[in-house]
């Protein structure tokens, strides 16, 4: 089984990360920052966030669907809010998605919030809620039970620092994978977590027998030539068993997004 995690980035990299998912096909796709704007006359919409001006893929969900038709997927909106069609607001939803191919059953699964809870009237103050998605699945190759729990975590404006939100956030999101994780199970818990290594999640993680794998194989970090700030790292991905792992990569080239896809081979 193939797991693939990656902040899409509102599907700003269109031109490479739908052909990008196209031709890789991973079994499982883990992926944050994902638009939704059924309705969108556009193909592109524009995020406006104070100075913070960004172009986003109105339809991205619906094209990575596309680009992975034998896979079942599922949106997990966080928020809904004004994207722009010029003066133009137009409501689009944001949030994350999971996409499985379609052989592998999902035979337990949970949607919910690591940080407030939905906001159906704009995307709100930051730090703004934050979505997670665990879910059990059946890997027909090796006929065992497979956990996967990613989430995106809140982005505070005063950086990437330890907060009585991010420990509260920590605390839901293993509250959450517990739900669908049943002893014997291989389990993997992965995201933007957006902070740095050494934080006290990572440490409570690793306090639940979790191995992060960024860290253990020595990558270097995992943003790319479109992230100018020097903090290398947001993405992690956590296994509770190391002998499982048969590779595991931070794929640099091609950049697909400002975040490099973490891909796991089990």
């Amino acid at each position: 089984m193939q797991i693939m995690c990656l902040n899409g980035w509102g599907g700003t990299l269109h031109d490479k990360i739908v052909p990008y998912l196209s031709a890789t096909q991973p079994d499982v796709l883990c992926l944050q920052e994902v638009v939704h704007t059924p309705d969108a006359r556009k193909e592109w919409l524009t995020y406006r966030d104070g100075d913070h001006v960004l172009p986003q893929r109105a339809r991205f969900f619906q094209e990575v669907c596309d680009a992975l038709p034998n896979h079942r997927a599922i949106f997990c909106p966080a928020a809904q809010g004004a994207l722009w069609d010029g003066d133009a607001p137009v409501a689009s939803q944001w949030g994350l998605a999971s996409f499985v191919r379609a052989d592998i059953a999902i035979v337990a699964q949970v949607q919910g919030f690591v940080h407030k809870g939905f906001s159906a009237d704009g995307f709100g103050d930051h730090p703004r809620s934050r979505s997670a998605h665990a879910m059990r699945l059946f890997d027909p190759a090796s006929k065992r039970m497979v956990s996967v729990t990613q989430m995106h975590g809140l982005r505070d404006l005063a950086g990437k620092m330890d907060t009585p939100a991010r420990a509260a956030q920590a605390e839901r999101l293993m509250a959450m994978t517990r739900q669908v994780t049943e002893p014997g199970d291989l389990q993997i818990v992965c995201g933007d977590f957006n902070l740095l290594p050494g934080s006290a999640t990572l440490a409570l993680l690793a306090e639940h027998g979790l191995t992060e794998l960024v860290q253990h194989h020595g990558f270097p970090g995992t943003r790319n030539s479109h992230y100018t700030k020097p903090q290398r790292y947001a993405d992690y991905m956590f296994i509770n068993d190391l002998a499982a792992v048969a590779r595991f990569d931070v794929v640099y080239q091609p950049e697909v997004s400002d975040h490099c896809p973490l891909v796991l081979h089990l």
